[in-house]
This record gives C-alpha cells, structure tokens and sequence, in this order.
C-alpha cells in the first residue's frame, strides 16, 4: 500500500511539476522575429468534407470576408448528402474537389493530400513561390477569425517558420456546460502549453487553424499527412524533424463546434487517444534522430501522455486506499482534507486565471467554478483512453467522424 501511494504521489509531482513548469514559461514573452519584407502571399484553405451539410454554409461566408488573396478548395470525401450542392452554391473563391468510392473515405489525411494534389494538377499554383503559398487547413464547422490571416501572416517573414498554428475555441460554449468545458480545455491548452513550447521549439499542430508554408509540406514528400487519426500531431513533429519552426499566434482563433453530448465527447477523445498511440509508435524514432534538446524532451514527454494518462487512472484507487487508511488509524482531520484539495483542485485556481484572461464575460467566481468541474472534467480522458486502448490492442483503427449538429 505505501508503495502505491508513494508512486501516485511521484506522478502527482511530476504532473504538478511539468504543469506549473509550462504556467510560468507561457508567460514570458516571446520575441517574435520581424524582418519586414512586405511580400505578398497566398493563402489556400483546404476543407475536408464528409456529410457536412449542417456546418459548412456558415464556415464558407466566413472564409469568403477574409481580406487577401485567398482561395477556398473543399474536398468532398464521397459525401451522399447536400454537401457538394452548397459548396457548388458558395459563389466566386471557392472551389470543389469531389473524390469517389472506393479512394475516399480512407481518412481526413487522405483527403488533405487529394486536395493538395488536385491544386498540382490543375494549375492553380503555377509560377508561384511555394515559399510564398500559405496552405490554411480548417475543419467543416471551422469559423475563423476575420483577421486571422493578418495575425498570421507577420509569421512567414521569418523564412525559418514552416508553420503557425493559432488557438481554438468552440462556438457554441455557452450551450450548456460541456461545451463550455471544452472550450476552457483549449483556451487552456493554447494559452499555457502552445505559449510555453514557443520557447522550447516544439509547438504543435491542430487539425484545426493549421497554416503552413507551402514548401514546407513539399520538403516533406509528395503526400505530407499521414494515415494516423492524430494527422496534425504527426505533421508537427515532422516539421520540427525537417527543420522547420512551427510557431503559436494566440491572438486569433478558429472557432468549432463543441459536442454536446458525453457519449459525443468519450467517442472523440478516444479518437484522438488512440490517434496519439500510432503516432507515437513512428515518432519516438524520428525524434531521437531528428530533434535535439528541449524540443525533443518535450515532445518525448507529450508522446508519452497516453501511458501516463492511463497509470494516472489508477490514482483514485490510491487516494481510496488513503482514505480508508486515515479513517482506520483516525488521522482524517482538516489538514488531510487541506492536502487532499491542494494536489487535486489547486490547479483549478490558475486554469480560472488563464480562462477569465479570454473570456473576460465568465467573471472570476464563475470561472473558479467551472476549473473546479474542469478537473473531473478530465476523468473523460481516462475512459475514453482505455477505450482507446482496447480497440488499439484488437486492432481496430477505423472511425466514424464527429457528428455534427
């Protein structure tokens, strides 16, 4: 028994120890670098689409303000609702890419590298500098700020930046409190860890908001997105791996839907989970050959995050077993209780602080309160990782997307 409190307590610091480690470095400054060069670039945002008729008009008026030369291709995965008909509806800018059965259908990074593939062909990037062809991925329910690209454009005059992943928020945060909850788990992750791995060099890529140089993807190969469930996770470490700088801009976001159901959320995060393990499984190579320093023990780190999440469920059956052993010998008194809340809840307090800087409307009690619920908020992450992991062990990788509403 001392020896299971004892591991859960290690784990305890150490969580508590890379978190607070990554607070205070997300809140230096980071000298972004400006050279100025007054280029004029081209942003081409890729929409991959699968039965996306309830979603897509709105994300397609939002992208057709956006100031700039810009060009919209959606890639219709074989979809068999009024999808390709709305897209075909949205007017001069956007354009349409229907794949068919049976190459389609195999995956958002199949679609992503179709797409990419379809501009080759068809001429659109003739005579362009790719250096100078920004590829913007956004997802079917994406909403995207109205000056996102003039946040991000200032990015790519480093020549070293191969590409910028902005923040995430969901649009529909105040339907309830699970879809505020996942809005405050990526202000979150945004604001503390993508600020922090600005200074370590291991910023990471969403599947949502992702802008990239466009000879970026080529130094790749000729299909850069890879087969995982987790496609922007193993596009960012490769990135890295190539040599290129993969930079965070806080001050716009891309809006999505968040799933307002916990069948929704369990079946999603298990996605991603299970995502993470078969990147991980390439990646850890690649990293130890490519990628040195901090960025390379951060990354390690993250990959590992399955693994760590999963002992981590096992915790509540040490503190259970604490408890009973304070009850039994009479040791449970205020100072128990004082420890318990400090190691379980005290992060709570900095979550609210993060939150309440980008939604100043929730207000400091209510922000508290819902960091509170966020910590058992996260025990979604340990069923949904189990999960994860039984349909990894019996080799089932295919999924059916988040449904829309």
């Amino acid at each position: 028994m001392t020896v299971g409190i004892g591991l859960a307590l290690a784990m305890i610091a150490m969580a508590i120890g890379y978190n607070g480690g990554m607070f205070v470095l997300s809140r230096r400054a980071y000298q972004q670098k400006d050279d100025q060069n007054g280029r004029s670039r081209f942003y081409i945002f890729l929409i991959a689409c699968l039965n996306e008729e309830k979603v897509i008009q709105a994300s397609l008026e939002r992208l057709s303000r956006l100031p700039g030369e810009t060009l919209v291709l959606v890639i219709d995965d074989a979809s068999d609702d009024r999808t390709a008909e709305l897209v075909r509806a949205a007017g001069d800018g956007v354009r349409l890419h229907r794949r068919a059965l049976p190459e389609a259908r195999k995956g958002k990074g199949a679609a992503l590298n179709a797409g990419l593939a379809h501009l080759r062909a068809c001429g659109l990037l003739d005579g362009r500098d790719p250096d100078d062809v920004i590829v913007c991925v956004v997802d079917a329910d994406g909403r995207l700020d109205r000056h996102a690209v003039l946040e991000v454009d200032p990015y790519f005059d480093d020549p070293r930046i191969g590409a910028v992943q902005i923040g995430v928020r969901m649009y529909n945060r105040d339907l309830g409190l699970l879809a505020r909850l996942q809005d405050m788990e990526f202000v979150v992750y945004g604001e503390v860890f993508q600020n922090a791995r600005r200074h370590l060099g291991s910023v990471g890529m969403g599947g949502n908001g992702q802008f990239m140089r466009l000879s970026a993807l080529e130094s790749l190969r000729e299909e850069p997105w890879s087969d995982c469930l987790t496609e922007d996770l193993d596009l960012g470490v490769r990135l890295i791996a190539a040599g290129w700088t993969n930079a965070f801009c806080g001050s716009a976001a891309v809006s999505q839907q968040a799933v307002l159901t916990l069948g929704r959320l369990v079946r999603q995060r298990s996605r991603w989970f299970q995502g993470h393990m078969q990147a991980a499984r390439k990646l850890y190579p690649l990293i130890l050959r490519r990628i040195d320093g901090r960025a390379a023990a951060d990354l390690l780190y993250h990959l590992s995050s399955p693994a760590l999440l999963l002992l981590t469920s096992l915790l509540p059956v040490s503190f259970a077993i604490a408890l009973a052993d304070a009850v039994w010998h009479g040791t449970l008194g205020p100072l128990w209780f004082a420890w318990f809340y400090v190691i379980t809840f005290g992060i709570a307090n900095v979550y609210a602080h993060v939150y309440r800087q980008r939604e100043k409307e929730a207000g400091r009690l209510r922000s508290l309160l819902t960091a509170h619920v966020y910590i058992l908020y996260g025990y979604v992450w340990f069923l949904s990782g189990w999960w994860a992991l039984w349909r990894h062990m019996s080799g089932r990788q295919g999924w059916l997307k988040t449904a829309r509403t």
